[in-house]
């Protein structure tokens, strides 16, 4: 595993925002969470800004209609056939076009994200695609993909070191009777376009709920996304030699789905909770605070904009008690 050379106590966002105008979403990207800000996608603002809309996108065979559902002719789709259009110039891409224009020259780094390969095939599988190919093509799909959306934010931000997180919700039923995809060609995939990620930048792979995490780590993020309460201390030895190697852990620390309180105070507990029983079990808690950021658990395209606000003045807020935490260890907080 590469270094992961980032500063300690960052906090991002992960992937949607609820906004309509793309301009209003890269600001509150911008400012809301400015060490680290990430690209957003609006699929308020349009149904094919939605994670698997944009990510079957320019697939040959696969029609994206405007409320972000997919058509397909089965004959047509063939994963040796390049995609149709790689190119971000699309209108799945405004999101991320505003904000890579908003990010020009920057030299911190930033955070982008992607549909991963799984929950892409799963996508294409269940509107008809026999698994093998489904499988097949979103794996050529996202490496393609990655490809063309880390040359579009070297080439704005070339001083930058950008970050990249594939999303895969669909890892969460990997290991359920009559998943698509045997448990090993699963990590194979994701393993793959990991590895196509880190070869340009910092490769991050979210994952929204609870999941086989020892399994999911055999793929190799630098940087592994997991809400908070997921169950990682269930798999603490994994969780430990990762950590060991270098790896970093997203914590999805804000959950977008609930109530939120007034104070961060009970969402720092939780996230604590599960650091103490991962301690317990033999995780360096230096590597813990050392190898840390917070998020949301989740997008936020689900809430309404002040709802996001509160959202990202929560996770700021406990990025900077993570910060302080470190500070007190001694640790190196970068820049």
């Amino acid at each position: 595993m590469r270094e992961v050379l980032l500063p300690v106590g960052l906090a991002t966002g992960i992937g949607s925002l609820p906004h309509d105008d793309a301009s209003d979403g890269v600001r509150f990207a911008l400012e809301r969470l400015p060490r680290l800000p990430s690209a957003p996608s609006l699929p308020r603002r349009s149904g094919v800004e939605g994670m698997i809309a944009q990510a079957a996108w320019g697939i040959p065979g696969v029609s994206v209609l405007p409320d972000g559902s997919l058509l397909v002719d089965e004959g047509a789709v063939d994963p040796e056939v390049p995609l149709t259009d790689l190119g971000v110039a699309g209108e799945p891409y405004v999101g991320l076009r505003t904000f890579l224009r908003a990010v020009a020259g920057r030299v911190a780094p930033f955070k982008v994200q992607l549909t991963g390969p799984v929950t892409l095939g799963v996508a294409l599988h269940a509107v008809g695609v026999p698994a093998d190919r489904a499988f097949a093509i979103a794996g050529t799909a996202v490496t393609a993909r990655v490809r063309e959306v880390l040359g579009a934010a070297r080439r704005a931000a070339p001083g930058a070191t950008p970050v990249m997180f594939l999303d895969e919700p669909g890892l969460t039923a990997a290991l359920d009777p009559g998943f698509p995809l045997p448990l090993d060609d699963t990590l194979d995939l994701v393993s793959s376009a990991l590895a196509s990620v880190e070869e340009r930048a910092i490769a991050g792979l979210h994952c929204c709920g609870r999941a086989d995490w020892q399994a999911i780590l055999q793929a190799g993020p630098q940087i592994l996304s997991v809400p908070v309460g997921a169950g990682v201390a269930d798999h603490a030895g994994a969780l430990a030699a990762y950590l060991e190697r270098g790896g970093w852990i997203a914590w999805g620390a804000v959950p977008t789905d609930q109530p939120l309180g007034e104070s961060a105070e009970i969402l720092w507990r939780r996230m604590m909770a599960d650091w103490e029983a991962l301690i317990d079990s033999g995780c360096d808690p230096v590597w813990l605070v050392e190898q840390a950021m917070v998020t949301p658990a989740c997008g936020l395209a689900g809430l309404d904009v002040p709802q996001a606000h509160r959202v990202a003045d929560l996770t700021a807020n406990l990025a900077q008690r993570l910060e302080a935490q470190a500070l007190a260890l001694g640790a190196d907080l970068g820049v």
